[in-house]
């Protein structure tokens, strides 16, 4: 197990991690990406329900 625990410690100093700045560049992305979707969507479902109502009114 030790064996195990020391070749991370050796892997996770060879890891590049991001900038603070590439990382508020990923997260408004998400967010922005994640907005994106959520008002296609909702726009989708409106749009759909106001076809079925028109649909099942007639």
């Amino acid at each position: 197990m030790m064996k195990f625990l020391k070749s991370v410690k050796q892997e996770m100093k060879l890891v590049q991690w991001p900038t603070a700045k590439e990382n508020r560049h990923d997260t408004m992305t998400v967010i922005l990406t994640s907005l994106f979707f959520a008002v296609f969507l909702g726009a989708c479902d409106w749009l759909f329900e106001l076809l079925v109502t028109m649909l099942v009114s007639h």
